[in-house]
């Protein structure tokens, strides 16, 4: 029985910890409260996750340290960076090795079905610091100081994930409303189960092949937010989704008063064309099959 430190309890934090506990490991949760899924298996402490001393020392002896923080969008350059660099400092005072959650921000507006050696050419803010994150983790991965490794997927499905899917479109056409949505309604899109990045998390810290490179979550074949609407209403027995296509300058209008809205103007190119990505190096050597896209909307429709 090994040692897993898992820093953040978010969806994929709290699925990480019951995956591994489940699994007989032993588990220790760091998030700044103390909070963490509720399973006999489960150590939760409290402790900021920028604070390398305080992380190492709940990172001493680990086998492997999962960096599954997350943040609101207006609040990434500020809350990412510190658990970050504290993640790196407690992998090189431990011996942990580093399994860090990101997602597909890096790479920036591309031209067909991302790979994880698509180039990270993002020109968003965003999306540079994910990039940069990786660079610094990959630098310390390369000079010896750290094993790691990062896993990538898109726009999460499954219950507590919050994206522009489950926050703006599935409680509204679960409810029969119209809306509208600043997408291509037909687009095609990748959507990753939160699930699965837990178990590709696991599988790459456990196994030194993943090391020093990053891994996509394996993700169900894409799906239009009109597809995937009416999947969902299929599933829940309700009405046809009412979609409509929200058009830029209303989002751009919207975000002079709300700080979420304006984030989204950077994520635009991820909707308003078509957002592949190819998980199939992650299957082909984990054996990890992604989640069929109907179980994960069951799980958020409940």
């Amino acid at each position: 029985m090994s040692l897993h430190v898992i820093v953040g309890a978010g969806p994929v934090g709290a699925a990480t910890a019951r995956l591994l506990a489940d699994r007989g490991e032993k588990v220790r949760i760091v998030t700044r409260s103390g909070s963490g899924p509720d399973h006999p298996g489960v150590e939760k402490a409290a402790a900021d996750a920028g604070d390398a001393g305080a992380l190492s020392r709940l990172a001493d002896g680990a086998a492997a340290l999962y960096n599954c923080v997350g943040a609101p969008y207006p609040r990434w350059q500020a809350e990412l960076p510190p658990p970050a660099a504290a993640c790196l400092a407690a992998a090189r005072a431990s011996g942990a090795v580093l399994a860090t959650v990101s997602n597909l921000y890096g790479y920036g507006p591309v031209d067909g079905p991302m790979t994880e050696q698509t180039p990270q050419r993002a020109t968003g803010v965003k999306g540079r610091l994910r990039a940069r994150l990786w660079r610094e983790a990959l630098a310390a991965h390369e000079a010896g100081e750290v094993r790691a490794t990062e896993v990538r997927g898109s726009d999460y499905l499954g219950a507590g994930t919050q994206s522009l899917w489950s926050l703006l479109v599935l409680p509204k056409v679960l409810a029969g409303a119209r809306v509208r949505v600043p997408a291509d309604l037909d687009a095609p899109h990748s959507w990753t189960y939160a699930g699965d990045v837990a178990r590709t998390l696991v599988a790459v810290a456990a196994d030194e092949r993943a090391w020093g490179r990053p891994w996509h979550v394996p993700t169900a074949p894409p799906l239009s937010l009109r597809e995937l609407a009416g999947r969902a209403c299929a599933l829940a027995g309700a009405q046809a989704p009412r979609l409509a296509v929200m058009p830029r300058a209303v989002l751009w209008l919207g975000g002079l008063r709300d700080p979420l809205v304006r984030e989204l103007r950077e994520t635009q190119y991820q909707y308003r064309r078509p957002f592949v990505m190819d998980s199939s190096a992650a299957t082909a050597a984990f054996g990890i099959e992604p989640t069929a896209t109907e179980d994960a909307l069951r799980e958020m429709i409940g």
